[in-house]
């Protein structure tokens, strides 16, 4: 039957899922107000078939475990057998950092990367891009990994480096952790869990003059410049240009280094 793994997975799943369709919904109303201006019924069928992906995976996920428990109970008991087993060979998952990847085999490779993650105080899952850059660490928060990568790859070309966060509550813990080393957050407004806002103001809880810098390609105005009023650095629309984004990061960096103490 359902197990507390199972329970987590379903409770974050049927989250993501409320928060695809508050986006489909955010979409239509854009869509009713801006007619012609972008495509929104593309954004709006990618939404819809990633929430109806997502009810697929959630029902899946249920009914299985479901199954599972009915074949235990009429599956009869099967005698234990006791046997020496092998131990298993620990492998190492890929890690790109920048332009080198770091794959499993080489202990001081792999010893390399958990180092940077132990020196800020973070996971060891938590991925960092380019660990030896010459520029600021920058938080990034992005759930496409698509977008993360392609972001990321743009900031570690340029010497900074990028530690990526996938929700809020990542973004959240590594903050706590290592926030005193992070010169600049980049943070996606629409996040599964909690939106940017959201995260802002947790983030100005843990540093009331946290530099974040707020990415969307969607994003009410109001709440905008309600941020803005709260201390948001400034703003990046997607999809990404590299200009701009290098443009905002530095320019952010420096009027905080500038700023009076």
């Amino acid at each position: 039957m359902l197990d507390q793994e199972d329970l987590k997975w379903i409770a974050t799943t049927s989250t993501d899922l409320k928060s695809i369709v508050q986006q489909i919904s955010h979409y239509v109303d854009l869509a009713s107000r801006h007619e012609g201006e972008h495509n929104y019924l593309e954004l709006l069928a990618d939404r819809v078939a990633l929430a109806s992906k997502t009810a697929q995976a959630l029902f899946d996920r249920v009914t299985s475990k479901i199954l599972e428990g009915t074949a235990a109970k009429t599956r009869p008991k099967e005698p234990v057998m006791f046997g020496v087993v092998p131990p298993p060979v620990a492998t190492l998952p890929s890690q790109s950092l920048g332009a080198t990847t770091v794959v499993a085999g080489p202990k001081k490779a792999a010893t390399a990367v958990k180092h940077g993650n132990a020196v800020l105080g973070i996971a060891p899952h938590v991925q960092i891009k380019n660990q030896n850059g010459n520029r600021e660490y920058i938080l990034l928060v992005e759930d496409e990994p698509q977008v993360a990568e392609l972001a990321s790859e743009m900031l570690a070309a340029e010497g900074y480096k990028v530690i990526i966060a996938h929700d809020g509550f990542e973004a959240l813990q590594i903050y706590q952790k290592a926030g005193r080393q992070i010169g600049l957050v980049i943070l996606d407004f629409f996040l599964p869990v909690m939106d940017g806002d959201a995260v802002f103001d947790e983030l100005r809880g843990i540093n009331p003059d946290v530099n974040v810098v707020l990415s969307s390609g969607f994003a009410e105005q109001t709440k905008i410049g309600a941020m803005l009023a709260r201390g948001l650095r400034g703003f990046i629309p997607k999809p990404y240009s590299q200009e701009k984004l290098l443009e905002q990061v530095r320019s952010t960096l420096d009027a905080a280094r500038q700023a009076p103490r």
